[in-house]
């Protein structure tokens, strides 16, 4: 079979109803609008949301306040106490750090946190380092390398 082959299964597909177009289309004398009332009228429309003057859900929800600035830079964070699994004197990059699962991509960039101890000379490769990060990180005869 091939895909100009293939039809719809019987009833699969239903016409439109043709709603005030006369008795000859089939809904009779109302046309399946029922008679009188605001929806057998033409230009018929509500707005979404309307619950028929009802209080809407909407107005119930509780409302966002605040402002979100849609370009805010959110970094990935990485602490100190992160760093303690690699070698000494090894020299670590955004990509081994995704490597072994501490950032969740390298999309964002990388900012060094300084919780925790490091006992080893690191070479680090990040976008930010904070003051306490910086420093500990040379204390222990490493270098900061910021990208």
């Amino acid at each position: 079979m091939m895909e100009h082959q293939i039809i719809p299964s019987p009833g699969a597909r239903k016409a439109r109803k043709r709603v005030g177009r006369g008795d000859a289309a089939g809904q009779g004398s109302y046309g399946g609008r029922g008679m009188k009332g605001q929806k057998s009228r033409s230009g018929y429309r509500i707005r979404p949301g309307f619950e028929g003057g009802q209080l809407p859900l909407i107005k119930g929800l509780p409302m966002k306040r605040g402002f979100n600035n849609k370009f805010k830079t959110h970094f990935s964070l990485v602490k100190l106490e992160d760093l303690a699994g690699f070698e000494a004197g090894e020299r670590i990059t955004p990509e081994l750090l995704y490597r072994r699962g501490v950032i969740p991509n390298l999309k964002s960039p990388i900012k060094v946190l300084g919780n925790g101890e490091l006992g080893m000379a690191l070479t680090v490769v990040a976008n930010k380092f904070t003051g306490s990060a910086r420093a500990k990180i040379e204390a222990a005869g490493g270098r900061v390398e910021e990208v």
